[in-house]
């Protein structure tokens, strides 16, 4: 194969993976960083009208494990415009960014929403654009809810699991992010509170107000400090 065909190939590859799954791969003298986008509904184990943009976490969940293992990645790189979506399929994809060794830093980039939090504040780093905004509320579910004790349990169950992530991997102190959720006086049909870039670093949930530039910057001297 000549060198402008293996050209040719990879330009291809990049352009299926930015099609196909809303990922690519960044090679510079700075270092090889994945980008992965989490854009729309997040699609649980229902599929979603098709159209509806949304990300499928059984797309997410092989990238990460295969960025994680592989040689030639220094770091990912997440980009977030999200409306949230399915709570476990959120809260898995948000465990797995935490659990991972290599550097990995999120943006925000015009919302992320509900389930979206988790998955921002999993990075090592997060920031957020100066416009961009984070709605925090209660869970809720859809469809037919049976009235009985058990199901307001598991509502609660869920509700920490959210509460205990999003604390331990953010600066946010707890009862400062339940009163969030708890919030009556802001959503007009809801309970919560909608914050945007500044708000969301000032409170601890975010770790920086800023945008691409400044998370590629912050995972280049994650990648040098490490020499890889």
């Amino acid at each position: 194969m000549s060198e402008r065909n293996g050209e040719a190939q990879t330009e291809q590859t990049r352009d299926e993976q930015v099609t196909q799954f809303g990922s690519a791969t960044a090679r510079s003298k700075n270092g090889t960083l994945s980008i992965v986008s989490i854009v729309g509904q997040i699609e649980g184990h229902q599929l979603l009208p098709p159209d509806t943009k949304s990300t499928k976490y059984e797309h997410i969940m092989p990238q990460l494990a295969v960025i994680e293992e592989a040689d030639d990645v220094d770091g990912l790189l997440l980009l977030l415009n999200t409306a949230g979506g399915d709570i476990e399929a959120g809260l898995g994809i948000a465990e797995m960014i935490a659990g991972m060794k290599k550097p990995v830093a999120s943006v925000i980039l015009g919302g992320g929403h509900s389930i979206g939090v988790p998955i921002a504040v999993a990075a090592k780093r997060s920031f957020i654009a100066p416009s961009a905004a984070m709605t925090v509320h209660p869970v809720r579910l859809t469809g037919v809810v049976i009235g009985a004790p058990q199901t307001y349990n598991y509502f609660g169950r869920i509700q920490e699991r959210i509460v205990m992530f999003v604390t331990n991997n953010s600066n946010i102190e707890r009862k400062k992010f339940i009163d969030m959720m708890m919030n009556t006086g802001e959503l007009a049909a809801d309970v919560g509170s909608v914050i945007y870039g500044e708000e969301a670093v000032e409170c601890g949930l975010i770790d920086e107000v800023g945008s691409l530039g400044d998370a590629l910057d912050w995972l280049h001297g994650q990648v040098r400090a490490a020499g890889r």
